[in-house]
């Protein structure tokens, strides 16, 4: 695990690359998608976090809410607005819907609503040691799940990720301003897609910039306690000059109960 290339943020700890050992584990080929929670919903009546709170953060290029449901910008990221009536069914705004992208990642879920979701699905969230081993795609210490190059060999775009002047114009390279639909790019060599790009994935383990310092080598499983809970694989709105956060070492975090239009997650068992 870790960065082998020396191009992390420290305030992530990536490093030190240490050796961990995984039991076998199963992992989605895909995030959860729109239809698959959709589901998840009409079976059990579930609320989500976003929906309780009535406002979630949408990327300012995706809204589609009239302005009195604008709410303002969030503190220190002014890309990203406070949108009422934004949740997993309305994930850019009240005038958004996820039937017009049911093959889409579900977003505006919260770690907790992940939980809930695996818990009625019998499945649970990978550790942040199995999302790595997995989306390395038996692959050692290169960049991406692919290789060490960002685009394939005729330069065909390989993940979703931002193209152009973040965050003010994306060029739609690549195809897409938000979520592109499950395996629309290549997989890894497990299998796997997207696992650089498209949506971050929660994962199971609090965070701790630390905690390779002292992670042990069988079946790492995180810190005991935290504020923030690991998300990993980037999202469509990264990009080189603000957040090289699609390599496959690369780590974020988010508080449990946060929601936004570009995070998801995939279930292990």
């Amino acid at each position: 695990m870790g960065d082998q290339l020396g191009e992390g943020y420290a305030s992530d700890g990536e490093s030190p690359v240490h050796d961990v050992v995984v039991n076998g584990f199963r992992l989605d080929a895909t995030a959860v998608t729109n239809v698959q929670f959709a589901a998840f919903v009409e079976a059990t009546g579930y609320r989500t976090e976003s929906e309780y709170y009535g406002s979630s953060a949408v990327f300012h290029l995706q809204v589609r809410a009239v302005a009195q449901d604008i709410l303002g910008q969030v503190s220190g990221t002014p890309w990203w607005l406070n949108v009422r009536g934004a949740d997993w069914a309305h994930p850019c705004g009240p005038l958004s819907s996820w039937q017009a992208i049911a093959d889409h990642p579900v977003v505006q879920v919260s770690w907790n609503d992940a939980e809930a979701y695996c818990r009625w699905a019998g499945r649970r969230l990978p550790t942040e040691a199995e999302w790595e081993y997995a989306a390395r795609g038996g692959l050692h210490g290169k960049r991406y799940p692919w290789g060490d190059e960002l685009y394939g060999p005729s330069g065909e775009h390989l993940c979703n990720i931002w193209q152009g002047e973040f965050p003010v114009a994306n060029t739609l390279d690549d195809g897409y301003l938000g979520t592109a639909p499950v395996r629309s790019f290549r997989p890894n060599g497990f299998g796997l897609y997207e696992v650089s790009g498209n949506v971050w994935e929660w994962c199971s383990d609090w965070f701790l910039p630390k905690y390779y310092q002292k992670a042990p080598e069988e079946n790492p499983q995180g810190p005991t306690i935290g504020r923030n809970r690991v998300m990993r694989g980037g999202s469509f709105l990264c990009h080189d000059s603000y957040c090289n956060r699609y390599r496959v070492a690369a780590r974020s975090s988010n508080s449990p109960e946060s929601a936004s239009s570009n995070c998801g997650f995939r279930t292990a068992a």
